[in-house]
Parts: structure tokens; C-alpha cells; sequence
């Protein structure tokens, strides 16, 4: 089919045919930076932890007033959640994973002034942490049972300087800190004090997310209480005894000591889903947006296609009456939105790397990987033709004899 017809007859349909070009530039725009948010958000709601989340519970309090006795009464608890039927291991830990806060720190391999420093998530860890969250060593060891402290000894230090510590990194921070060799047994800084690197975990994500660096994370043997940052993590044999192992679990902690206060008590696939609830409510938006906006497009072309073709139906009939096929008249107008739709998606394009380019600079986002572009062509492409085929259709069942006839 000649395309010179078809120019010669938009060239007389100059605002409709703009009109039309923008709504699918627009769309086409809004939709590959939406599908890609979109795939960014299911890739983060899909991350590993590091953890067996469907098996642990989370159990946060506070003392109210001043504790003297938060260490006794931190191994009371441990020793009593541990004694609940159905518990596998108990542990106590500063911070988890998919939480809004996060300790940090930085890293170095040398203390000069020069060396590049790596910021991680601080995780102080107390007995059976790493059995209890599920964490899998790849290199070293555990942390020996002599090596834990308290967090209130060292609050008491005066000497930062002397301190000594083993530690137990991820094997993304082993990675970067030591490309070229093992990790274990390597020595490290953090604020100019030497730790000496004694194991390497797979997997354990900086509870807040945020940064480039989310899997650098580095476990301190230092045993938190309750009354100072300390929350209880609890791993059970069964998935589905977790409610009723942290009823039991609250009972046993109020016996203990009812004068505290439980500022966060559910199991730790909840605090995920919670952590990652604006995510979800963002995905379902961003889809119903998309979806309402191929819903306009292509009711839009619906409407175009057949106010031209009532505008044409004269010209339709008089090229049926000089031999044009019900075919040729249908193949005339799905080649004439293809021509309007890639126009619009040249344009579109332009404008979703435009688009992509104010969301990195305004919220961080990564840019626009090429593959989007094509997709979201081939999707408005697809959807202009399925859009124009019923007037279309309409059109080239116009009679060559009534056609003549209209006015």
C-alpha cells in the first residue's frame, strides 16, 4: 500500500492526528518508566534476607525507669524463651533486616587517612545468633563462646583504642574490602579499632536498604540487653505454631518482668510485609495507572478512527466503487495508525528517557535500561491496531452504492 495517500489525507487532519500522536507519545512515556518502577519494586520485594523469615518471631521492649539488673534479667528471658515448646533457638540481637533504622559503621583494611572506607549495617549479636536467624557461613567460624561481651562493659571502656574484637562479615563486603584473596583471618578497622575477620556469612541485608552497599553488613560479638537496644529473635521447628509460640512467649516475658513495655511483638514475615507495604501499594498504582492509561489511548484511537471514518465514508465508497477490496480499505486504516503510532512512540521514547533522567536526579532512580523502550513500543503498537480494527472493519463494510448516496 502507497503511503503518500495516507500523508496527504493526515496533512488535512492536522490537530485530530496531533492530538493522537501525544496522548501515545505521553503514554508511551509514563508506561516504560512505570513498568520499570514497577520491576524495581518487585526485585526489592523479592530480596534475600539472609534469614529463614518464615520461622522466626520478633519480640522488642524497653525498661521503664532505670534497670539495674537488664543483663540478669536479658538471660532470665533467654533462658525461659528458650524452655517453650516448639522453640528451636533463642537469640538477642540490636537490629534485623527490613527495619526503618539501621546501625551503621565503616570499614577499613589500614587506618591511614587515605584508605577507602566501607559503610555496613553494625549488627551486635549475643549466643546462637547465627544458628537462630538462619545465617549460611561460607568461610571461618563462629564466634566462640568467650569472645561475646556485654554492651554495658563496653559502654563502660574508657579506652576505645585497646579494644580487640573477632568479627564475621558478609561475602559482599569480603569481596569488596579483599578482591584479590580470603578474607578470614584478616584484620580490619572501624573507628581505628583492629577486629580480626573469623567468618564469612552468605547473605544479610542493612535493615533499612538504603545506599548502593545493602549487603555489606558485619556481626560483632557484643551482647545487647533488653533495656538497651536488645530485641529477642525466636526460631521455631514448625511455620505454623509461630502465633501461638509468641503468645507463649509474651506470657513468659510478663512473668518475668511485668514492669516493661513490648513495643514490638509479631513474627518476622509480618515485619517484612509491613516494611514493604508503601512498595505494594506503589506497584498496584503505578499498574492501574498503566492500565488506565492503554484504556484512554486506545479509546482515543477508537474515537479518531471512527469519527474519520463517518468524515470519509464518501471516499470510502467511491474507492469501493472503483474496484478497492473490503482488504485494502482495512489494511488503509490499521497502516495509518501504525504510521500515527510510531510517531507517537519516536516521540515517546524521547520523553521516557527525559522522564527517566528528572526521576534519577530527583529520587535516585537507576536509568532506563534500553530493553523497556522496545517493549513498550511493541505494547502500544499491538494495542493501536487491536483499537483501529473495529472501525476499521466498519469502514470496509461500507457499500459502494450507499456510499455514493450519502452527502
Amino acid at each position: 500500500m502507497e503511503i503518500r495517500p495516507i500523508l496527504s489525507t493526515l496533512s488535512r487532519h492536522k490537530t485530530a492526528a496531533a492530538l493522537i500522536v501525544l496522548e501515545i507519545a505521553l503514554s508511551c512515556a509514563i508506561i516504560c518508566n512505570a513498568l520499570f518502577i514497577v520491576s524495581q519494586r518487585m526485585d526489592t520485594l523479592n530480596l534475600a534476607s539472609g534469614l529463614d523469615d518464615n520461622q522466626l518471631i520478633e519480640i522488642a521492649l524497653s525498661g521503664i525507669g532505670k534497670q539495674d539488673n537488664a543483663d540478669a534479667r536479658t538471660a532470665q528471658d533467654l533462658a525461659s524463651l528458650r524452655a517453650i515448646a516448639g522453640v528451636q533457638s533463642v537469640a538477642i540481637t540490636n537490629q534485623l533486616p527490613f527495619q526503618r533504622g539501621s546501625w551503621n559503621t565503616g570499614v577499613a583494611t589500614s587506618t591511614d587517612a587515605d584508605a577507602a572506607v566501607q559503610s555496613a549495617a553494625q549488627y551486635m549479636i549475643g549466643e546462637d545468633t547465627l544458628k537462630t536467624m538462619g545465617l549460611q557461613l561460607v568461610a571461618g567460624r563462629d564466634f566462640n563462646a568467650d569472645e561475646y561481651k556485654s554492651s554495658r562493659l563496653l559502654e563502660e571502656e574508657k579506652d576505645l583504642s585497646a579494644l580487640r574484637s573477632p568479627l564475621i562479615i558478609t561475602s559482599a563486603l569480603a569481596g569488596k574490602l579483599f578482591p584479590d584473596g580470603q578474607a578470614v583471618g584478616k584484620t580490619v578497622y572501624m573507628a581505628d579499632i583492629p577486629l580480626t575477620i573469623v567468618g564469612v556469612v552468605d547473605t544479610l541485608l542493612r535493615p533499612n536498604l538504603m545506599g548502593n552497599n545493602r549487603t555489606f553488613s558485619v556481626l560483632l560479638p557484643i551482647r545487647m540487653n533488653f533495656n538497651n537496644g536488645g530485641r529477642y529473635l525466636i526460631r521455631v521447628g514448625d511455620p505454623a505454631r509461630r502465633d501461638e509460640v509468641l503468645k507463649q512467649a509474651l506470657a513468659v516475658l510478663e512473668g518475668n518482668d511485668p514492669n516493661r513495655l513490648v513495643w514490638r511483638q509479631l513474627t518476622y514475615a509480618e515485619g517484612r510485609a509491613n516494611y514493604f507495604a508503601n512498595d505494594r501499594d506503589m506497584i498496584g498504582m503505578l499498574l492501574m495507572v498503566s492500565v488506565l492509561l492503554l484504556l484512554v489511548t486506545a479509546l482515543g484511537i477508537v474515537g479518531l478512527a471512527s469519527f474519520w471514518v463517518g468524515q470519509r465514508t464518501k471516499q470510502i465508497g467511491i474507492r469501493r466503487a472503483l474496484g478497492a477490496t473490503r482488504g485494502q480499505i482495512l489494511r488503509y486504516f490499521l497502516t495509518e495508525n501504525f504510521l500515527l503510532t510510531g510517531i507517537g512512540i519516536v516521540l515517546g521514547m524521547l520523553l521516557a528517557y527525559a522522564l527517566n533522567h528528572w526521576l534519577m536526579r530527583t529520587y535516585e532512580l537507576p536509568r532506563l535500561p534500553l530493553a523497556y523502550l522496545p517493549a513498550g513500543a511493541l505494547v502500544l503498537w499491538l494495542l493501536g491496531q487491536v483499537a483501529v480494527y473495529w472501525p476499521a472493519r466498519k469502514a470496509a463494510a461500507i457499500a459502494p452504492a450507499v456510499a455514493t448516496r450519502s452527502n
